[in-house]
């Protein structure tokens, strides 16, 4: 009777911790590059498919339109993912992509969201992560939605379950589009230093990137208007090709300060003033009006995706361009 009641207790013991055991980490020792970690598949092979997916037993509240659904990660995933990267990159920048993305979304499900508290995520790119449905996608690729649909899904799947780490949580796995050969420091981005989020070289050129470079022109009066709400001191009495001063650029390669009528003027400002693609810019007067040249798109911290493109065309498997991008971090499944 004693031994039959004892059974019965680890019996209840472990079905009470059983679900919890879904959202711990199994971690190695120490700090070793994605590519390394034992926890993960071989760099270069395709992960073995598992009998019930890890995917499918997270849930993330989505809201999108205004109305909040709750959807397990295999539902939500392919939807980022088809949402933030072409479905014609290679195969292993997809990889890479789901991961950053399932990374994101729990990294949100554990720390909230000002923006929204009632959802872990929105669909909104400005805000979190891109989400597109079915009928959106069937839009967006026509004849082909079956071929791009099983490509997606294929990238979401072969990565179940893995997620980047720092000190045993999730990351803050941001991404961008494209950089002009370094990614930006969060340091520098936000003033908040995030070890795995630092400037590393990056590789897409023009040649990787449609509308790599791109230009803005402003007329005089409206640089201006925009000077004097930013900085109300600036001495612009002068000729407008004298507005323009000294430049200074971070390690990112985008501009830190500039200096307008006298003025300092931060990058990050005039990036949102005049809706620039990029941090990366150089300003400079025609003879008629002034032209800001853009280089790269978004705001530059974490993955770049062209660049992620590049990589894995270039041979990188999907764990060798996470633990690029992220350096330090770890690469987890999630049980």
């Amino acid at each position: 009777m004693k031994h039959c009641i004892i059974a019965a207790a680890l019996c209840l013991l472990i079905a009470v911790l059983l679900p919890t055991a879904l959202w711990e980490y199994r971690q190695s020792a120490g700090t070793v590059p994605a590519s390394e970690d034992a926890a993960g598949p071989t760099p270069g092979e395709t992960p073995a498919p598992v009998t019930v997916r890890a995917d499918s037993a997270l849930t993330v509240t989505l809201l999108r339109g205004g109305e909040t659904a709750v959807m397990t990660m295999e539902e939500y995933l392919p939807g980022v993912v088809a949402g933030e990267m072409p479905a014609a990159f290679a195969p292993d920048a997809l990889r890479a992509q789901a991961v950053a993305a399932r990374t994101y979304a729990l990294y949100r499900k554990r720390t909230g969201s000002a923006a929204h508290p009632e959802a872990d995520v929105c669909g909104d790119p400005g805000c979190c992560q891109a989400w597109l449905d079915e009928d959106a996608l069937r839009g967006r690729w026509g004849e082909d939605y079956e071929r791009y649909a099983e490509i997606i899904a294929s990238a979401a799947a072969d990565t179940d379950g893995m997620i980047l780490c720092w000190e045993n949580e999730p990351i803050l796995a941001c991404f961008h589009a494209s950089s002009a050969g370094m990614t930006e420091s969060s340091a520098a981005l936000w003033g908040t230093a995030l070890p795995y989020l630092v400037s590393v070289e990056s590789p897409e050129t023009a040649q990787d990137v449609p509308g790599f470079v791109t230009s803005v022109e402003v007329s005089p009066e409206e640089l201006a208007s925009a000077v004097r709400e930013l900085a109300p001191r600036a001495d612009l009495t002068g000729a407008p090709e004298r507005w323009i001063g000294e430049s200074i650029p971070d390690r990112g390669g985008r501009v830190s300060v500039i200096r307008i009528g006298g003025a300092a003027l931060t990058g990050a400002a005039l990036r949102d003033r005049f809706g620039l693609r990029s941090g990366c810019f150089t300003l400079s007067w025609t003879g008629h009006s002034f032209l800001f040249t853009v280089t790269g798109s978004g705001h530059g911290a974490g993955m770049s995706q062209y660049g992620a493109n590049v990589m894995a065309r270039q041979g990188s498997t999907w764990q060798e361009i996470l633990a690029h991008y992220y350096p330090g971090t770890q690469l987890v499944r999630l049980r």
